[in-house]
């Protein structure tokens, strides 16, 4: 099976890593001497989800949604915004943790087809991470929205990182996701290949079609080396 590909394209937040927001914000407010509980990150969700969709729509910039989700937060403690972003992403890169099977299968991978991560997640974040778990060396390319200046499900974004991995047939390359709108949409609008890992915490939007649907990384991996 991965005769038949020449690049595999990952998404990073809650494909290959752990995603843990709540666990971040509690450990960043610690430094604040506050106690962030499920209220308020109720309250940070309902102002943060509508700006990732104003983000992935190309209506908003990555600077404003990272100050915008904590407008209230820093007026409330007489911090920067920005101040507490820088926070926020530092926390989540402490207690990053590779989702199971993520390393089996980046190893499974190596050196039989190229590799890249495309995500609409921050520089900061998403170069710490790579850096405390050793996966840097895994990938060909690490394609960044905030970078590129267009997100996820842009098909753009995916032109950039395919002229990275020297333009292969577009026949050959899978994205894997676990976001429908950006991942799976975005894959679709660039006419690659798709694979939705559906950990069953949201559902598929009708017009969204992967071209494969997996629960979790081991079963790509059973798939990809079949």
């Amino acid at each position: 099976m991965l005769n038949d590909w020449d690049c595999i394209l990952f998404d990073a937040d809650d494909t290959l890593f752990h995603f843990d927001a709540f666990a971040g914000l509690q450990q960043m407010f610690t430094r604040y001497d506050v106690h962030f509980t499920e209220q308020d990150y109720a309250d940070y969700q309902a102002v943060n989800k509508p700006l990732w969709v104003d983000y992935q729509n190309g209506t908003i910039s990555a600077v404003q949604l990272q100050t915008r989700r904590f407008t209230l937060w820093g007026e409330k403690l007489s911090v920067a915004p920005e101040v507490l972003n820088s926070d926020f992403l530092n926390a989540m890169a402490e207690i990053c943790l590779p989702l199971d099977g993520a390393a089996a299968l980046l190893e499974a991978l190596k050196g039989k087809v190229k590799i890249a991560i495309i995500t609409n997640g921050f520089t900061a974040l998403q170069q710490a991470r790579l850096e405390r778990t050793g996966f840097r060396d895994y990938f060909d390319a690490l394609v960044i929205s905030e970078q590129v200046g267009v997100p996820k499900p842009d098909a753009a974004i995916f032109d950039h990182a395919l002229q990275l991995l020297g333009n292969p047939d577009r026949n050959r390359v899978l994205m894997v996701g676990d976001t429908p709108e950006s991942d799976i949409l975005g894959g679709m609008n660039a006419g690659v290949k798709t694979c939705w890992i559906d950990h069953g915490t949201r559902p598929l939007p009708p017009h969204i079609t992967p071209t494969w649907q997996v629960k979790n990384l081991p079963a790509l991996q059973s798939i990809l080396t079949a």
